[in-house]
């Protein structure tokens, strides 16, 4: 896995054993089983994180009250090469509800061999939040950030093959 950071724009990348359309559909269907539950703004356990697979869809946490946080929106969904979304959360780790104050998450599913995909993983724009966007940077960057969301997608795979 590796990991790449510009001013605004930080990139990784990991390789799993499997096809684009698996690695595709896991990563929309099971959001839920690789992003770190602590990563959660509600303040309340989390139930489940819901990824609606379309254009105009949302990325969003329900609690175990019920609660919701809706911290991104989907702006691409090109099964199994591509999709894109918003990434609504600002340098406080609030919710942002301005559109013009939001960065974008880009993830490609990129075919190697008929069973091997690698998939990188773009966030870009981060400076859109304003004031306070290194913040950002430097958190999806870090090894809580993105990495750590790539190595425990991975790790779906590795548990299967045992």
């Amino acid at each position: 896995m590796t990991t790449q950071t510009e001013p605004a724009t930080v990139k990784t990348q990991t390789i799993v054993e499997v096809s684009t359309e698996r690695a595709f559909a896991v990563f929309t269907e099971r959001l839920g089983d690789f992003k770190p539950p602590e990563h959660n703004i509600l303040g309340v356990e989390l139930a489940e994180t819901v990824f609606e697979p379309r254009v105009g869809g949302h990325i969003y946490d329900r609690a175990i009250d019920g609660s919701e946080c809706r911290w991104a929106r989907v702006l691409v969904y090109e099964p199994p090469q591509r999709l894109v979304f918003s990434w609504d959360i600002g340098p406080n780790w609030q919710i942002e509800s301005d559109p013009d104050r939001t960065s974008e998450v880009e993830v490609r599913f990129i075919a190697e061999t008929p069973q091997r995909t690698r998939v990188e993983l773009e966030h870009r724009h981060i400076d859109r939040h304003g004031d306070g966007w290194q913040n950002i940077s430097s958190g999806v960057a870090d090894e809580g950030g993105w990495p750590l969301y790539l190595r425990r997608f991975a790790g779906l795979f590795d548990k299967q093959a045992r």
